[in-house]
């Protein structure tokens, strides 16, 4: 009797920690989905400004440089881009030097300021740049095109990926002889990225005065476009 207790004890714990093994989790599958988006960008950022070239004295380079960024200031004004979006990128003053047999020689200074604008309306900013080299610009350093609220854009790819994984996750499902319990899981794995919408080209005038434009650059904005990817994860039934 003592030993039939002893095998019936031993069968029930066998028993016991083989259900205790057994998994009992449900199957899950994880999917991806990637959507794009464009539009029209509705801001461009524009980089310029001027380079007084060799002047006699600091106090000289600083004076040119005063008078000819008041003029450009004030020609950004005309053409209705708000103060709030005129800002200054860069301001310097150097020392200028020659060589001569080996020496270095001081020959003067030379100031540089660059100004970052934003451009809310895209059909002028060939008439800026136009209207601020005929005040004194001799550098431009390049247009950006974006948009004035991105969300909107990525919230339209994001939508699109789902909308993909969605449809990647039921196919993988019925191959599989399984349907869809519930969504388990969310992850964005990509942010909005531009596309197509940045043009930038260095531009150095040869007249170190300036000049003027006798007429606006033509600047193709072209579509912004982004893109967005997510991972889905679904438990199956």
């Amino acid at each position: 009797m003592g030993i039939l207790l002893v095998l019936i004890a031993g069968g029930f714990y066998l028993t016991g920690k083989v259900i205790e093994q057994k998994d009992f989790s449900p199957m899950t599958i994880s999917v991806e989905g990637t959507g794009k988006a464009s539009a029209i960008p509705d801001i461009a950022a524009v980089s310029f400004g001027v380079q007084t070239g060799r002047q006699t004295t600091a106090q000289q380079a600083m004076k040119n440089l005063t008078q000819k960024m008041t003029d450009v200031v004030t020609a950004v004004k005309a053409q209705g881009i708000e103060e709030k979006d005129i800002t200054t990128n860069s301001l310097s003053l150097q020392p200028e030097y020659d060589w001569s047999e080996g020496r270095q020689i001081a020959r003067g200074f030379q100031a540089t300021q660059t100004l970052y604008v934003k451009v809310r309306d895209l059909d002028k900013i060939g008439d800026l740049l136009a209207a601020v080299t005929g005040e004194g610009v001799n550098q431009i350093g390049g247009v950006e095109f974006t948009m004035d609220d991105p969300e909107v854009l990525q919230a339209a790819a994001r939508e699109k990926a789902i909308i993909k994984a969605e449809a990647k996750a039921k196919l993988l499902a019925d191959q599989l002889g399984k349907s869809i319990e519930r969504l388990k899981g969310f992850s964005e794995g990509g942010s909005y990225t531009p596309m197509a919408d940045y043009r930038k080209a260095n531009v150095m005038l040869e007249s170190v005065g300036g000049g003027s434009a006798d007429a606006s650059v033509p600047i193709p904005t072209g579509e912004q476009e982004v893109s967005v990817s997510v991972s889905l994860m679904y438990e199956l039934r």
